[in-house]
């Protein structure tokens, strides 16, 4: 689903629920005034120091529950001018072109004038993690809701903040959320609902740190191209005191899928469910000439000398761990490379292994790195391929024209075209959901221990690589 069919779709959905209704939801600014707003009050967005892409990308089309206003507070310098640049390449694009206003106040001052201002009742924070521990708790105290970019903590100090937000949230009648696009990935949709067909796949095993139960590993890549353009990262990204370990940040999604595919709707609790086993880390090193192409300054700031050896930039950016979930055995693993090959980019594998069937998500060289879906079934062929069916039909009433074809010793899963969305408009989906919670006033039972439980499992996992 694209953002423009996300909000066509919404106004449908928050008319018949009443706007009025709404706008009690939302509490504007922390105080009880929505009772009293005009009925053709939209949801005003704030952007707090957008240093990441990603505060971007939740404006690639307009929304009509969302003012065409939006406030953007942040120091003045060259984040803040690329984020406007990302923004202003979808006002001025041929197809569709969005109609976003501004209002921005520059100043070293920013984060003191937002909450002075009370310009809005959601913002979006995706930027600087270092800061963003403190972004999150100033702004609940604030009565503002946040959609924050993943993570919402890098070590074991901001997650105890993280759950003092939550606890704060619920005082303060706002929703923080952070934005998991891959749960809208058909790939994991699809393993997570064939997981789950327990006549073909049976029973999660339970595995062993030698053969983990479920696995994901995923690479990622410093210089790419972002809505057709190359990427210009800020310098603070390749200093894990500011961006955070590898072990914390992308490796957020994988938990998360873990998460949410082997314990679909069902709460967790880090201190009895999850148990950190072993967490390692190491580093990818990058010239002086490939932070130059990446970030477009000259040399390396001041902060990034102590992880310079040689000549050259030392990123600890890479990193695996070995942990139990509810006494499964799992397996995270995240690799940095400088730039993918000539028509290759970021890839991803995943494993869940059944008592009767294994499903796997391959994206490599024999996939032409794309993401593919496979079915590992035991047995005799006539018999697999009889289960295979089986599994596949059941699909149907949701995912119509689903289907399968024999690869090998696995059996690949052939996904429509149509289902395919682009990464990018995956964000219209999480925005979906978080205004249809906004609007009901609170997310899902398992939602924020579940989230709870996800930052403890990086940040625990951060703590004892760096340890070693």
């Amino acid at each position: 689903m694209n953002t423009q069919q996300l909000f066509s779709n919404g106004r449908s959905f928050f008319m018949s629920l009443g706007l009025a209704s709404f706008l009690l939801s939302v509490n504007s600014c922390g105080n009880k005034q929505a009772s009293t707003e005009k009925k053709d009050e939209k949801i005003r967005i704030i952007t707090l120091d957008p240093g990441h892409f990603h505060a971007a990308l939740l404006q690639k089309s307009m929304y009509n529950e969302i003012d065409s206003v939006v406030h953007v507070y942040a120091p003045d310098g060259t984040e803040l001018d690329n984020h406007m640049k990302l923004v202003e390449s979808y006002n001025t694009r041929n197809e569709n072109p969005t109609a976003w206003k501004h209002e921005i106040y520059r100043g070293a001052d920013y984060l003191e004038k937002m909450f002075s201002d009370k310009a809005g009742n959601v913002v979006i924070i995706s930027g600087n993690n270092k800061l963003k521990t403190n972004y999150i708790s100033r702004s609940i105290d604030s009565g503002l809701n946040v959609l924050a970019d993943k993570p919402l903590a890098i070590n074991q100090e901001g997650f105890k903040s993280l759950e003092k937000a939550f606890s704060a949230a619920k005082d303060k009648n706002v929703l923080l959320y952070d934005i998991m696009t891959e749960r809208f990935n058909v790939y994991y949709v699809l393993q997570r609902a064939l997981s789950q067909d327990t006549t073909f796949f049976g029973a999660l095993e339970k595995g062993t740190p030698d053969n983990p139960a479920v696995e994901q590993r995923s690479v990622h890549h410093f210089y790419k191209n972002v809505s057709g353009k190359p990427l210009v990262r800020p310098a603070w990204f390749f200093d894990v005191e500011q961006e955070g370990r590898g072990l914390v940040d992308i490796t957020t999604h994988m938990v998360d899928l873990i998460q949410w595919g082997c314990f679909p709707d069902i709460t967790l609790d880090y201190k009895k469910d999850i148990n950190m086993i072993s967490a390692r880390e190491w580093s990818t090193q990058l010239s002086l000439e490939q932070f130059q192409k990446s970030t477009l300054k000259d040399k390396f700031p001041d902060y990034l000398t102590k992880y310079i050896k040689d000549g050259k930039l030392n990123v600890m950016s890479n990193g695996e761990m070995n942990y139990s979930i509810k006494g499964v055995h799992a397996r995270v693993g995240i690799q940095w490379n400088y730039e993918a090959p000539a028509g290759t980019g970021d890839t991803h594998f995943a494993r869940m292994r059944g008592t009767k069937a294994n499903i796997l998500i391959k994206q490599g060289k024999e996939q032409n790195y794309k993401p593919v879906v496979y079915l590992e079934v035991p047995g005799k062929e006539a018999d697999a391929e009889t289960k295979v069916k089986s599994a596949i039909d059941a699909l149907q009433a949701k995912w119509p024209g689903v289907s399968f074809k024999k690869s090998g010793n696995l059996w690949e899963v052939i996904i429509p075209e149509k289902y395919k969305v682009p990464h990018e408009e995956h964000f219209a989906e999480v925005v979906k959901n978080y205004l249809n919670y906004i609007k009901g006033g609170k997310l899902p039972d398992w939602e924020i221990p579940n989230m709870l439980a996800k930052y403890y499992t990086t940040t625990k996992a951060a703590e004892i690589a760096k340890g070693k």
